[in-house]
C-alpha cells in the first residue's frame, strides 16, 4: 500500500525550529523573519512551472513562520514572569501554586509535580507571580492535578529548552486546596485504585495502576530500572498505546452492537476524552491521545494509507501549540515509535512472513520497529541500550491490553466496591506477568549494553537499526549492494558484540591486573571507589547509575561488599546503589536529610545489612586493612546535611597505601576539618573531593602531599568539573590528577613500595 509522505516536510521543518527557537531565544523572531524572506526568494527562483514544488517548499516555511510567532508570542506574555522566577534560583523560598501535572517518583525518591505559580519569595513574605515551575516534594497523596499547594525549600533555575523556569527542592510542604469538579472526581477514583490495588501480591499489584491509569507512584525504584531494562518502562507511563487500547475497545464493542463507522468513532472519541481526564490531561497525555487520534480519523476517512500524513499533521499542530515539547524525549519517542508501526512495521511483517507464518510476523514486527526506530532517539540521552527489548515485549504485550482494559474498569467501578475489587483481582495477574517479564529479563546477563550517549552514539545506533531492517525486510529487490553492506554491518557489529560479552564476562577479570587495591570506577559524574584488603572489599559510593557500576565491579571480580560508605545523598554518590543492594554487610552512611534518605537506608536494612552513621573517631578493618572516619564530628553543627558532611574516611594496611576520601567537602569544610588535627601526615593517595571543583582549601592538599589524586567525573559534565584551578592547584602540591573522564578506569596498587597505576585510558 502506497504511503502518502507529502507532509513529512512539513512536520521536519516545525520540529527543527521549535527546537532552534526553545533554546535560543531571540531565534523566534528570526525564524518569522527567515521564513518570510525565504517564502519571497522561493516564488522568485521556482516560479509558476514548479507550483508542487513552490507548494511544498512554502508549506515548510508557513509553520517555520507560525513556530517562531507562537514561540515570540508565548516569551513576550510569559517572558517578565519567568524572569522574575528565575531570579530566586540559589535561595530559599516559600511558593504557593497550581499542579497541573500527574506526580511521579523521581529517582531521587521524591514526588515531582508541574504547576504554574502564583506566588513567590522569601518564607513568609511571598510576591505575586505567575511562572511555570517544576516542584519537588516528600511521597505523599493528594498532590493531583488542579489542586493548590504551598511549599518551602531551595529553588534553582532551569536551564534553556524546559517549560519550567525554575525547580523547587521543597523541604515542606501542604495543601493549601484541593481539587474540584471533574478533576476531583477522577482523583478519587484513581486514589480509590491505587489502595485497592495494593492490597494484592507484589509486584504486581504496584505496577497495576501504572499499567491501568498511569499512576507510577506505588512502583519501586528496584521495579522500575528492571522495567527500564528489559524495555517495558513505556507501558507504566500513559502513551499512544494505552491510547488506542481505549480507542480500539470502545471502537470494537460498538461495531459488535451494529453501530455505523461514524458513531463508531464517536463514541471512541468520548472514551478518550475521559480517559485523558481520569488520568490527568497533562501535555505528554494530550499528546498521546491525539497520536492515537490520528488512527481515528484516518478510519473514518477509510484511508489507512493517509496514516503518515496524519501523523505529521497532528506532530505539527502539537508543535504550535506547545513548542517546548520539541526539546522532550517523550513526543520524540511518541511521533518516531508512532510513525515506525504505520511506515517500518508492515515491510518488516512482509518479509518476515519468508520464515514464518503472517500473524506471527506482524506481532514480531510491532515491537522491532518501534525498537529500530527509538534506538537512535534513546541514545542521545541514554546510556542504556536494552539487549531483550524486543523479546521482553512479545512476551509482555498480549498481556497489556487485558490489564489497561479490565484495570481501567476496575477504576471506575470505585462506587461500587466488591466490583472493583474482582475487576482489580481480574487485572492483578496480566500485571504480575508483566512484573515478572521485567524482572527475569532484567536479571539475564547482558540484558543490556552500557554506551555513551550523544550524537555519535545515536548515528551508530541509526546505522545499525538501518542495517537491521534491509535485512529483516529483504530491501529493496533491485539493490543487492545494499542488502550486502546492511549484512555486513550486521555480521561487524555481532562479532564486536560477541567480543564484548565475552570480555566482559567470563574473561572480564582476566583483563584487569590482578594486584590492584584501590579501583575508581568510570561511572560517569559521579563517585564509586572500590578498596580491596586480600578477600575484603569497601565501595565508597556508588555514581548516579546502577549499570555502570554493576559492570565496574563485575570486570573487577567484586561479587559481595563487606563495607559500602555513602559519603551522603546526592544522586551522583547513592543512584546506582540497587547494583550493590543485598550484597552488603555494613553501610557506613552520612547524616540524612529527607526521607528518601531513610527509605534507602531502610531498604539495606531489609536485604540483610547493618546500618551505621559515621562520624569521626569510628575505626574498623577490612581484612589485615584498617579504616578510620575522620568526619564529621558527632557534635558538628556548623553544615546542613549534603555536601559538607560528608562521610572522610581513611584507608591503610594490609596492602592498601594510605589514602584519604574527601567526599564532596567545600573549602570552608576542608578547612574545619584541617584544624579539628584528624588529618596527620602524608597521604599518597587522595580522592579529590566534590570531582574536582573550584571549591577547595590548597591548606588541606598541600598538607596532604599525596602522589596521587583520583577525580571521578563525567566526560563534558554540565557543571565544568574539574576546575582549572583545581588541577594547577594539585599540580602545584605534587599530585598527579586522574580523572575517569580521560584515563577511564582506574586501577592502584603498590609494588615494592611504589604506586602501580593502571588506566583504562591512555598511558599506563
Amino acid at each position: 500500500m502506497r504511503r502518502d509522505l507529502r507532509l513529512l516536510p512539513i512536520a521536519g521543518g516545525a520540529w527543527a525550529a521549535a527546537m532552534i527557537c526553545v533554546f535560543v531565544p531571540w531565534a523566534g523572531v528570526a525564524s518569522v523573519a527567515a521564513g518570510m524572506l525565504g517564502a519571497v526568494v522561493c516564488g522568485c527562483v521556482l516560479g509558476r512551472r514548479r507550483q508542487r514544488q513552490r507548494a511544498a517548499v512554502w508549506g515548510v516555511l508557513l509553520v517555520v513562520c507560525a513556530v517562531g510567532a507562537a514561540v515570540s508570542l508565548t516569551a513576550a506574555v510569559a517572558g517578565p514572569g519567568r524572569e522574575s522566577a528565575s531570579s530566586w534560583g540559589g535561595r530559599v523560598v516559600e511558593a504557593t501554586g497550581e499542579i497541573t501535572s500527574s506526580a511521579s517518583v523521581g529517582r531521587d525518591g521524591r514526588l515531582w509535580i508541574e504547576v504554574r505559580l502564583t506566588g513567590i519569595g522569601p518564607p513568609g513574605e511571598m510576591q505575586p507571580l505567575n511562572a511555570p515551575a517544576r516542584i519537588g516534594v516528600d511521597p505523599g497523596d493528594g498532590f493531583d492535578l488542579g489542586v493548590f499547594v504551598r511549599v518551602t525549600g531551595e529553588a534553582e533555575t532551569t536551564e534553556a529548552g524546559e517549560r519550567a523556569a525554575l525547580v523547587v527542592f521543597a523541604s515542606s510542604a501542604s495543601i493549601e486546596r484541593p481539587a474540584s469538579g471533574v478533576f476531583a472526581v477522577a482523583a478519587g477514583l484513581r486514589l480509590a485504585f491505587v489502595e485497592r490495588s495494593l492490597r494484592l501480591p507484589a509486584p504486581g499489584a504496584a505496577l497495576l495502576p501504572g499499567l491501568a491509569v498511569g499512576d507510577t507512584r506505588a512502583v519501586s525504584p528496584e521495579l522500575n530500572d528492571a522495567m527500564r531494562t528489559s524495555g517495558l518502562s513505556h507501558l507504566t507511563a500513559v502513551s499512544g498505546a494505552n491510547c488506542a487500547i481505549v480507542v480500539g475497545t470502545v471502537f470494537w464493542l460498538a461495531a459488535l452492537c451494529g453501530a455505523g463507522r461514524g458513531l463508531r468513532v464517536v463514541l471512541a472519541a468520548l472514551a478518550l476524552a475521559g480517559f485523558v481526564v481520569l488520568v490527568t490531561p497533562e501535555p505528554s497525555v494530550i499528546r498521546a491521545a491525539v497520536m492515537a487520534g490520528v488512527a481515528m480519523v484516518a478510519i473514518l476517512l477509510g484511508r489507512p494509507s493517509v496514516g503518515a500524513g496524519m501523523l505529521a499533521l497532528s506532530a505539527t499542530g502539537i508543535l504550535l501549540v506547545d513548542p517546548w515539547l520539541a526539546a522532550t524525549p517523550g513526543f520524540a519517542l511518541s511521533v518516531v515509535a508512532s510513525g515506525a508501526l504505520i511506515l517500518l512495521a508492515p515491510a518488516l511483517a512482509r518479509g518476515l512472513t519468508r520464515w514464518m507464518p503472517g500473524p506471527l510476523a506482524l506481532a514480531i514486527a510491532v515491537p522491532i520497529a518501534a525498537q529500530l526506530a527509538c534506538g537512535p532517539i534513546i541514545a542521545l540521552f541514554a546510556e542504556q541500550q536494552s539487549l531483550i527489548g524486543v523479546a521482553a515485549n512479545l512476551l509482555a504485550a498480549p498481556a497489556a491490553p487485558i490489564v489497561t482494559v479490565i484495570g481501567l474498569l476496575a477504576c471506575l467501578a470505585a462506587p461500587v466496591p466488591p466490583l472493583a475489587d474482582l475487576l482489580a483481582a481480574s487485572a492483578w495477574l496480566p500485571a504480575a506477568w508483566i512484573a515478572a517479564t521485567a524482572e527475569v529479563g532484567a536479571g539475564l546477563p547482558f540484558a543490556e549494553v552500557l554506551v555513551p550517549s550523544g550524537v555519535l552514539t545515536a548515528a551508530l545506533v541509526a546505522v545499525v537499526s538501518a542495517a537491521v531492517a534491509v535485512v529483516l525486510a529483504g530491501g529493496p529487490r533491485r539493490q543487492p549492494i545494499l542488502r550486502a553492506v546492511a549484512a555486513t554491518v550486521l555480521s561487524v557489529v555481532m562479532a564486536l558484540g560477541a567480543a564484548h560479552i565475552v570480555l566482559s564476562g567470563p574473561l572480564s577479570t582476566m583483563t584487569t591486573p590482578a594486584s590492584w587495591v584501590i579501583a575508581m570506577c568510570d561511572i560517569g559524574q559521579g563517585d564509586a571507589v572500590v578498596v580491596r584488603a586480600g578477600q575484603r572489599t569497601a565501595l565508597i559510593d556508588t555514581g548516579p547509575d546502577p549499570a555502570p557500576l554493576d559492570a565496574c565491579l563485575r570486570a573487577l571480580g567484586v561479587h559481595r561488599l563487606d563495607l559500602l560508605v555513602l559519603t551522603h545523598f546526592d544522586l551522583d554518590h547513592v543512584g546506582g546503589v540497587d547494583a550493590v543492594r543485598g550484597r552488603v554487610d555494613v553501610v557506613l552512611h552520612g547524616p540524612t536529610g529527607e526521607q528518601a534518605d531513610q527509605k534507602m537506608l531502610a531498604r539495606f536494612a531489609e536485604a540483610g545489612a547493618r546500618i551505621e552513621q559515621g562520624v569521626a573517631g569510628m575505626r574498623g578493618t577490612l581484612g589485615e586493612a584498617s579504616w578510620r572516619v575522620l568526619w564529621p564530628a558527632r557534635e558538628e553543627r556548623a553544615f546542613a546535611p549534603g555536601n559538607d558532611l560528608s562521610v572522610v574516611v581513611e584507608f591503610e594496611g594490609g596492602g592498601i597505601p594510605r589514602s584519604l576520601f574527601l567526599g564532596d567537602l567545600s573549602a570552608e569544610a576542608q578547612a574545619v576539618l584541617l584544624r579539628s588535627g584528624r588529618v596527620d601526615g602524608v597521604y599518597p593517595v587522595v580522592k579529590v573531593s566534590h570531582h574536582g571543583s573550584g571549591d577547595q582549601d590548597p591548606a588541606l592538599y598541600a598538607q596532604v602531599g599525596a602522589t596521587v589524586g583520583l577525580i571521578g567525573v563525567g566526560a563534558d559534565n554540565d557543571y565544568g568539573h574539574p576546575h582549572a584551578y583545581t588541577l594547577a592547584m594539585l599540580a602545584g602540591a605534587g599530585t598527579h590528577a586522574l580523572r575517569t573522564d580521560q584515563q577511564g578506569r582506574v586501577l592502584l596498587g603498590v609494588r615494592e613500595g611504589r604506586l602501580e597505576i593502571w588506566t583504562e585510558r591512555g598511558p599506563p
